[in-house]
């Protein structure tokens, strides 16, 4: 089998691992066992799980982009950017697990950084919000767009915590779809009175 085929094979079967039992169960044994492959081929292909795990963070990224770019647009901001929103919840409460991964990557990567590959990833997604923002309040200058995208994304992405793993079952009055919604509409909505002050 090629390199590329050993490596597609061993991701596909990553993903499953910790879909089905989380990021815990992924380890190069587990791989090795669920794949047939030595452990020394799965280094030979990766070097170290660090580096298996990146990759698949950058796939679920993928996954999440793809999905966003799906969201049709209408004549009215408001109504898309709660969609993207939706869709974003939908993505994060269905792919449980793989988030999760992708989270506690971002949180632990302070001390190295991120690489270009992974923050261009982001950025295709905060470029959509960035279009909304500019659709909303399209008297805002350009870099206070830009922060105010970013300000969405990073609220969007801490809230996933809270709808990849069961912190919110002591609320269960919190509707864990419309979390999201409900905050980024009222920071939005706060944005566009500040646009009618000016």
């Amino acid at each position: 089998m090629e390199k590329d085929n050993i490596q597609k094979l061993l991701l596909e079967i990553g993903r499953q691992i910790v879909r089905d039992k989380g990021i815990e169960a992924l380890t190069v044994r587990k791989l090795s066992e669920a794949s047939g492959c030595s452990v020394g081929a799965i280094y030979n292909q990766f070097a170290n799980m660090d580096n298996f795990i990146v990759i698949e963070n950058y796939m679920t990224l993928d996954s999440l982009s793809r999905k966003l770019a799906k969201v049709p647009q209408t004549q009215n901001p408001y109504f898309d950017m709660n969609n993207l929103v939706e869709a974003f919840a939908d993505f994060v409460l269905k792919n449980q697990n793989l988030w999760f991964m992708l989270y506690q990557f971002h949180l632990n990567k302070h001390e190295h950084g991120y690489s270009f590959f992974y923050l261009r990833k982001v950025a295709s997604i905060t470029r959509r919000l960035n279009a909304l923002v500019r659709r909303i309040v399209p008297k805002m200058e350009q870099p206070e767009r830009i922060l105010s995208s970013q300000v969405l994304w990073l609220t969007m992405f801490g809230l996933s915590a809270f709808l990849s793993k069961d912190i919110l079952d002591s609320f269960p009055k919190i509707n864990r779809r419309t979390l999201c919604q409900i905050l980024l509409n009222t920071y939005v909505a706060g944005l566009t009175v500040l646009e009618k002050k000016e």
